[in-house]
């Protein structure tokens, strides 16, 4: 057994764990950042729509809320430093009925109270300025970047098998983590923010804050069709079925149609299922009626981490050990929340384990992180080469 000190260990290398390692840089702290797999963002985070939502629509006043506001702030602030392309595109409803355009107007009130510009157009639409678009897998490494700028480190391959209390070092508590690779690491809190294996993690410490299931959601990649080039995020108006499926260009020039929304239970299982097209292509060709003539070039499938019975947004210190703050349920908002639930937790760590914060500083802007091929191909090949 070797071992290593630190004084924060993020577990889990998605947007979420990824941006607390980066809003603890840019506080002073160093984090050691446990990735199970062999890169980041090939969970929930690399498969994605890679949409910056508002929080328009958003339930005003709870926690989600709170941070997808937060974070769409600290964007402003943040994404020259980080040297992340976002397309700031817009959004669009369009009701076809006079229920619908009574939803819609419900969502423009929504969205003033939430203070996100939200405008009612002539046409009966709703346009949401705001609403952008990223390469969610090179959002993840930026953020990755500028915390190992600031002090940080990442270990890809760092499965954790064990959690427990190691008494104290200088008077602050410390944690035992027990890596699969038969690696122990000493830190003085840990935040999990392992997605759809929080849970697991969660009872490594003998801990229970929820359950995960896997919700899955499939899109479809379309290459543009000829001279109908779609320049914003046509969103469907939702209604007690769901919020059904969007039409939404892409940063590198495609369109993605999708998600299904899928309650499963296997948490390995990413594929696309045979009736997604079926699902999918004539609902989103409603929304945009050029689609019916484009041409499908992919598909992928993510699995984001629900929690059951309505739990979502478990952020929260651990009941059974000291110094370890779960972010757990962080279901298909979670980049758009990522930078706010990064400064949120800091701050519990600052409360609940005693971690001193210095001011917030810049740190230097990472290099580009640019793998040949599209984002979204990247996680679908690494889960058909597992099965």
């Amino acid at each position: 057994m070797s071992s290593a000190d630190a004084k924060v260990a993020v577990i889990g290398g998605g947007v979420v764990g990824c941006a607390v390692a980066h809003a603890l840089a840019r506080r002073g702290i160093s984090s050691v950042v446990l990735e199970a797999q062999a890169g980041l963002a090939l969970g929930a985070s690399g498969t994605n729509s890679g949409i910056l939502h508002t929080g328009f629509d958003s339930k005003p006043g709870e926690l989600e809320t709170r941070l997808i506001l937060r974070s769409a702030a600290l964007r402003e602030e943040l994404l020259a430093e980080l040297g992340v392309n976002v397309w700031r595109c817009g959004a669009r409803l369009m009701p076809v009925s006079d229920e619908q355009q009574a939803t819609v107007a419900d969502l423009a009130k929504n969205a003033r109270v939430n203070e996100v510009e939200a405008r009612l157009e002539p046409d009966g639409s709703l346009s949401v300025p705001g609403e952008a678009v990223t390469d969610p897998v090179a959002f993840v490494h930026a953020l990755a970047g500028a915390a190992r700028a600031g002090g940080g480190t990442v270990q890809l391959g760092a499965r954790v098998l064990g959690l427990e209390s190691a008494g104290e070092q200088l008077g602050v508590e410390q944690i035992s983590i027990e890596l699969e690779r038969g690696e122990q690491l000493r830190v003085g809190a840990i935040v999990n923010c392992a997605g759809l294996y929080a849970d697991d993690v969660a009872r490594l410490a003998g801990d229970d804050p929820v359950s995960i299931y896997p919700r899955k959601g499939e899109f479809l990649v379309f290459a543009p069709p000829e001279r109908a080039p779609l320049r914003q995020i046509l969103l469907p108006v939702p209604s007690a079925l769901g919020k059904g499926v969007l039409v939404f260009p892409t940063i590198d020039g495609l369109l993605i149609a999708g998600p299904t929304a899928r309650e499963r239970e296997d948490k390995d299982d990413w594929s696309v299922e045979a009736d997604a097209s079926e699902l999918i292509r004539d609902r989103a060709a409603r929304v945009y009626p050029p689609l019916e003539r484009a041409e499908q070039v992919g598909a992928y499938a993510g699995l984001r981490p629900a929690g059951r019975h309505g739990a979502n947004y478990v952020i929260e210190p651990s009941r059974t050990l000291p110094s370890l703050i779960h972010v757990a349920a962080i279901r298909s908002t979670g980049l758009s929340a990522s930078l706010g639930i990064g400064e949120y937790v800091a701050e519990l760590l600052a409360e609940h384990a005693g971690i001193e914060l210095a001011p917030a500083r810049a740190l230097p802007t990472p290099a580009p992180w640019s793998p040949a091929g599209h984002w979204w191909e990247r996680a679908a090949h690494h889960h058909s080469s597992q099965r």
